[in-house]
């Protein structure tokens, strides 16, 4: 597969000098996923800041001469063949599971689509029998889970991780390498990056955070507003609507805040950002 390079340059940054497709999803990276989506699929181009599934890369497959997917408001996602206008002659609507990543929480969206369909995934960490599982979970090796964890949903859990004791990890939670949880964290449909560590008795929902974060003690995010309405997020000078009406926060690579920070819903701390001991972010950091 030939990566091309991302359609916007708006992208926030989440880490400091990873590509796109250098980011965790699932227990591996964007263009690692897309690459064995389109394993099969015969001289296949992907711009680089696109997530297309694998029923659409199938979509292309099935077509007898080069066709491309692009969106109804005209972004190219992926094409078969050498010549990008021949493909384009011939284009296809992809479904709404596939799109254009262009801000940092869209990651989130691609993590649900692909943890929430774990099937059997072999295990080679330890998992205490004192811990309760309501999900399938993929642990890595030398990873542990200790007594009082709650996992309930899908999850994926790296090597070198200590999770707990008495953790609650819902939703489709992805943590990477070498990261520690804490006592009494709670984690919901969030991204955690590798080396990162989660203070005790802190809360992550529908987040991204990146590698070597630390969150001091009492850490909260924030991820709904009381209007029920979806969350809007500054890029730029512009509020951009996230589509999401849960969505806590975005933290950049090398992050650290100090205890009882509290986050608005929305904000995003960017890469090597410190809090205060009880500071409310209610703007963005950069």
């Amino acid at each position: 597969m030939t990566i091309h390079p991302a359609q916007v340059a708006d992208f926030w940054p989440l880490h400091q000098d990873s590509p796109i497709g250098e980011q965790l999803i699932a227990g591996s990276t964007l263009q690692d996923w897309q690459g064995q989506l389109a394993e099969n699929i015969q001289d296949a181009n992907l711009i680089e800041n696109a997530w297309v599934t694998s029923e659409d890369w199938q979509s292309l497959h099935t077509q007898s001469s080069p066709a491309a997917l692009q969106t109804n408001d005209g972004h190219l996602l992926a094409w078969t063949g050498d010549d990008r206008a021949a493909a384009l002659s011939n284009s296809l609507s992809p479904s709404e599971d596939s799109f254009l990543i262009r801000y940092p929480w869209d990651f989130i969206q691609v993590n649900e689509q692909l943890v929430s369909q774990l099937e059997n995934c072999p295990s080679e960490g330890e998992v205490s029998p004192a811990a309760h599982i309501d999900g399938i979970i993929s642990v890595g090796k030398g990873s542990r889970i200790l007594p009082g964890v709650v996992i309930e949903g899908n999850a994926i859990i790296g090597e070198n991780c200590k999770i707990g004791p008495n953790c609650y990890l819902r939703g489709s939670t992805t943590i990477g390498d070498n990261c520690h949880i804490g006592q009494a964290v709670e984690i919901k449909n969030s991204i955690i990056g590798h080396h990162s560590s989660i203070g005790h008795l802190s809360y992550v929902g529908d987040s991204v955070i990146g590698n070597h974060v630390n969150f001091g003690a009492g850490t909260i995010t924030s991820n709904l507003r009381h209007d029920g309405t979806n969350h809007r997020s500054l890029v730029g000078e512009e509020l951009i609507d996230t589509g999401r009406r849960k969505f806590g926060t975005v933290v950049g690579d090398g992050s650290h805040t100090g205890i009882l920070t509290a986050i608005y819903p929305g904000r995003k701390l960017g890469p090597k950002s410190q809090t205060l001991p009880n500071q409310t972010v209610k703007r963005d950091i950069t």
